[in-house]
């Protein structure tokens, strides 16, 4: 196990690939006669949306999943082995022969069902001192032996000391996405905008607004409230990242997403793009709206404005407390086309640094004032079908 530790240590604590290192960590303990099958190390998250992720190994792959909280109330949590070695704060060694059909975990069946003879599920701890599960299965007739075991706990300080960075940099990666989006998230993270910093690019603006949700406000308790505006960003983002755009931010119940242009030669792929993802939340929303009146909820409506030209992002605020925000005349426009969607009676306007890259999407309503313009402003409305 010595070389074991050293490789862990060194090559595998600075590799920033947990299938390697836990791909070296199980290949060292068969080496050492322990007799493994499936493997599976499961880390927590500091995460609203994601509560753990983890390595599955077997001899034939190895792969990496994500567990979301939903997940943790399920029958493939309740009764596991992963819920009983976090609580009771203590491993389990369990037999895979001879199984109850009615009382024992799906989990067990399963695997016994695939070969499996005998089960072992232990802790991982970091550092921090948080505690991470880690679960063996064997396929030999005699099962784990009291050998094989010492030899499995003597190999867990190194193999935390290798995944305890990886966990730190996907847990702070994983929120910052969440918080910032894809983009600005890797910016903040490769520290390339430093407060009072600010990066330009062409893009293609979306801003998206809920109508009436300040009645909707005043009439619907804080649960329904919630429930309604997840609704209508999980509509929006899913249309937004479908079709490689980014949610950048949430403002009340107004959404801000940006599709960059990365050169001139991009400008009609990238204006169809952010087109086609305002149809596809006219669609979202509709599914969701037909959930909801089933369910004797108030359908929700929206309205879209979009626009292209030059934004600007970067972190503004205190020394002590920054923000993440998208700045621009760009910007601006975008949420005031936006304000007229109900006016002009559509729920999707584009200006024509839009539309007349997406011509087959779009028809003219007309030239129309937006606070702050000059002069009138061409509008187009989306086709929806």
């Amino acid at each position: 196990m010595s070389q074991l530790s050293h490789w862990m240590m060194t090559e595998g604590r600075c590799s920033n690939d947990p299938v390697r290192v836990v791909s070296q960590f199980c290949t060292s303990l068969i080496e050492a006669g322990v007799p493994l099958w499936r493997v599976n190390i499961g880390q927590r998250f500091a995460n609203p949306l994601l509560i753990a992720w983890g390595v599955v190994w077997t001899p034939e792959d190895t792969e990496v999943y994500d567990v979301t909280h939903e997940r943790m109330l399920t029958d493939g949590y309740v009764g596991s082995s992963f819920e009983y070695i976090l609580k009771h704060r203590r491993p389990l060694h369990k037999s895979l022969v001879g199984l109850d059909q009615e009382t024992d975990h799906i989990s067990y069946l399963e695997f016994a069902e695939q070969g499996g003879t005998d089960y072992y599920a232990t802790l991982l701890y970091y550092g921090d001192g948080s505690m991470h599960g880690c679960t063996f299965v064997t396929q030999d007739p005699s099962g784990f032996t009291s050998d094989h075991l010492e030899l499995i706990e003597a190999a867990l300080p190194a193999l935390s000391c290798a995944l305890e960075p990886v966990t730190m940099r996907k847990s702070s990666k994983s929120l910052l996405r969440t918080y910032l989006g894809d983009g600005a998230s890797n910016a903040v993270w490769n520290g390339t905008i430093k407060r009072g910093e600010h990066t330009t690019v062409d893009a293609v603006v979306i801003f998206s607004d809920l109508r009436g949700f300040t009645a909707l406000s005043e009439q619907a308790d804080e649960t329904e409230l919630f429930d309604a505006l997840n609704g209508y960003f999980d509509v929006v983002v899913q249309a937004v990242e479908e079709n490689d755009g980014d949610v950048l931010k949430f403002m009340g119940d107004g959404i801000l997403s940006i599709f960059p242009i990365p050169s001139d030669a991009d400008t009609t792929k990238t204006c169809r793009k952010a087109a086609l993802s305002a149809r596809r939340v006219l669609v979202g929303l509709a599914e969701l709206n037909h959930a909801r009146i089933a369910n004797r909820q108030v359908p929700l409506d929206l309205g879209i404005g979009i626009n292209a030209g030059k934004v600007s992002y970067g972190n503004i605020g205190s020394p002590g407390r920054l923000d993440f925000t998208v700045l621009g005349g760009a910007v601006n426009l975008a949420s005031r086309v936006e304000g007229l969607t109900k006016s002009v009676g559509t729920r999707v306007l584009a200006t024509s640094n839009v539309a007349e890259y997406a011509s087959d999407l779009f028809v003219s309503c007309g030239t129309h004032a937006v606070r702050g313009i000059s002069e009138p402003v061409p509008l187009y409305s989306l086709l929806e079908t």
